[in-house]
């Protein structure tokens, strides 16, 4: 197999010849066909996130070994089966789980994977779609786009799923959230795309983005947002309020980064919830008080598990979940892509496209 691959942090990816897996057991070769590009890729390229106070989260120290073929967002075809595979045959297109664990614990037995304790994402952990093959290990963490495009479906094993989450997490607050009560959106890239888009499949009416970029800003009205909201500069508080008429009760930071999340906390109303979700990075100080007596949340959400990628892609196969906005590049391009994406020139998802596709 062929992998455009981290070898060195920092450093352009280098194309490498790597054994292709042998599947094993309950195990499936996938061809991949298609991979986005995400933002939580270059975090890995750099070796490291921001966590605030001129300090650092080591990947390498967290288990990550170079060399690596990154991207977590694969489909592909089944090109072959472990003697224990069953559900899918060769030639079958499928979306790939690719948060996965240990398979054997009480988070991974009943489908809550990406909460295991001892991770082994794909693309992260184990070599991903930035290669020709990745391994699954069982068939449950293969899901059929069905009639999806599948440069969109693969979007929906990160980006919507990441979104998907953690709008059931704003959702499950108290009764059910008013479809026009505001829910704020910070981030207009592919996260921001595809919550907006999730969020209009649920039939929510009130959806604000902000963003530092006109562009996408553009984007996200295009998309669906009801308003828009410039992220930069002072002020950012009071703009968030005025356009959702008063201070709200969700915000879904999909950035998060020390000033993101500042004003986004600043910007909840009594029993209002922060729902932080993106890597950029940095440290949040809050008012102690204030927590209990306005009776806040401050809640992480990391990507999603198989139920919801299930869930999501029923959304999609509908007819209701607009498709985000892709581009295609080469396979062989991994590198432009992720420099296209580390120097902010990217609106949707690039999506590297093999030539299996």
């Amino acid at each position: 197999m062929r992998a455009w691959a981290v070898v060195e942090n920092g450093k352009p990816l280098q194309q490498l010849e790597l054994p292709t897996p042998e599947p094993k057991g309950t195990e499936v070769l996938i061809e991949v066909t298609h991979c986005g590009v995400c933002h939580s890729d270059l975090h890995i390229w750099e070796g490291y996130y921001d966590i605030g106070g001129g300090r650092k989260m080591s990947l390498k120290d967290r288990g990550v070994v170079l060399p690596l073929a990154m991207g977590h967002e694969i489909v592909g075809r089944v090109a072959k089966l472990g003697p224990d595979a069953a559900g899918v045959k060769v030639g079958d297109l499928r979306i790939v789980f690719p948060w996965l664990g240990c398979g054997q614990c009480e988070k991974c037995l009943a489908e809550e994977d990406n909460m295991c304790l001892t991770p082994r994402s794909l693309g992260v952990y184990a070599n991903g779609g930035y290669g020709t093959h990745v391994i699954a290990p069982h068939p449950r963490h293969l899901v059929d786009p069905g009639t999806v495009d599948p440069g969109v479906a693969a979007t929906y094993a990160c980006s919507g799923i990441t979104v998907y989450s953690a709008i059931r997490k704003v959702m499950s607050q108290g009764d059910k959230f008013p479809p026009n009560e505001a829910i704020v959106l910070v981030g207009a890239g592919g996260l921001g795309l595809n919550a907006i888009a999730v969020l209009r499949a649920m039939q929510h009416q009130n959806i604000v983005v902000v963003d530092i970029s006109a562009e996408k800003r553009e984007a996200a009205l295009k998309a669906g947002a009801h308003k828009v909201v410039d992220g930069s500069g002072e002020g950012v508080t009071q703009r968030i309020v005025d356009a959702a008429g008063g201070p709200v009760l969700a915000v879904i930071d999909l950035v998060n980064g020390t000033q993101t999340a500042r004003f986004a906390f600043d910007a909840l109303r009594k029993g209002g919830k922060l729902i932080q979700v993106g890597l950029f990075g940095g440290e949040l100080t809050v008012p102690l008080p204030l927590m209990a007596i306005r009776a806040l949340t401050v809640q992480g959400s990391y990507v999603g598990n198989p139920k919801e990628l299930r869930e999501l892609v029923k959304l999609a196969q509908d007819g209701r979940l607009p498709a985000l906005p892709v581009a295609m590049v080469p396979q062989s391009q991994a590198n432009d892509a992720l420099m296209r994406l580390r120097d902010g020139k990217v609106t949707g998802r690039l999506i590297l496209r093999s030539d299996a596709a």
